[in-house]
């Protein structure tokens, strides 16, 4: 019997399908925290644990099969560099998906998928620090006019 089988379909085509878990499989491995709706989550979920088991044996076969699946090879060298040795003891459940209500625009049901034992530090990897002084009000005033 073939029974449950097959995949979500996220209401998208393959196509969109394939680039949408790509690129959030890429944002995950970037961040190592993301959050997204429920049912994406949870199809995120089987393809983050085979990308981290594929990254634990470091060969040429392996290399290829990351670059090919993550079209990244940022995102690459870290699975192989950090995440691979951070998870080396561990036999799998390499992330957990937590609930985080609803949307407020649609009421579609919220999730925020994590690396178990993440760097917390890896959220603010684009984020730039301000240089800019402080300004009052007053002298931004004055410099306008």
């Amino acid at each position: 019997m073939r029974h449950r089988l097959g995949n979500k379909k996220l209401n998208r085509t393959s196509e969109h399908r394939k680039a949408l878990i790509k690129n959030m499989l890429n944002s995950l491995i970037k961040y190592e925290q993301i959050k997204t709706t429920l049912p994406k989550a949870k199809v995120l979920r089987p393809q983050a644990e085979k990308i981290i088991t594929i990254g634990k044996k470091q060969n040429l076969q392996n290399t290829r099969k990351l670059i090919s699946k993550l079209q990244s090879k940022v995102s690459t060298k870290k699975v192989f560099d950090i995440l691979s040795k951070r998870y080396n003891s561990r036999n799998g459940g390499y992330t957990r998906i937590i609930k985080a209500g609803y949307r407020y625009g649609d009421n579609a049901p919220l999730a925020i998928i994590e690396f178990v034992d993440r760097d917390v530090q890896a959220k603010r990897v684009d984020k730039k620090k301000k240089d800019i002084p402080n300004e009052s009000k007053e002298e931004k005033k004055i410099a306008t006019a």
